[in-house]
């Protein structure tokens, strides 16, 4: 497994991933569940990413999604990615509004209509 990045003082780590039913970026929240929502994820210390991220990795095929990794963000309300990068993957596209998407999840969405 690769170093994990370590933050800074009022900095936390989060877990991301793809989801594979339809490439949305998702978050680990409590009890190991994916949510496309930052706000829903745990935030772990760089002691507990560790094996947090182990077990995400392992159980990953089984939870539908892919490219599980940490990414370092502010500890605030909802936490904020502190590099650009993963700032534009928590709040969806950049491009123009009309692209972006509401944070219904899929299967619900399936299942109306």
């Amino acid at each position: 497994m690769k170093r994990l990045s370590r933050p800074g003082e009022g900095e936390i780590l989060l877990l991301t991933a793809s989801r594979l039913l339809d490439g949305r970026i998702v978050w680990l929240g409590e009890g190991d569940h994916w949510h496309e929502s930052i706000a829903e994820a745990v935030r772990f210390t760089y002691e507990e990413a560790g094996p947090a991220l182990e077990r995400a990795l392992a159980e990953a095929e089984q939870k539908e999604v892919v490219a599980v990794y940490e990414v370092v963000a502010r500890d605030t309300r909802p936490p904020e990615p502190v590099t650009t990068r993963e700032a534009i993957r928590a709040h969806g596209p950049s491009v123009h509004p009309d692209f972006s998407y509401d944070h219904a999840p899929v299967r619900e969405k399936e299942k109306v209509g």
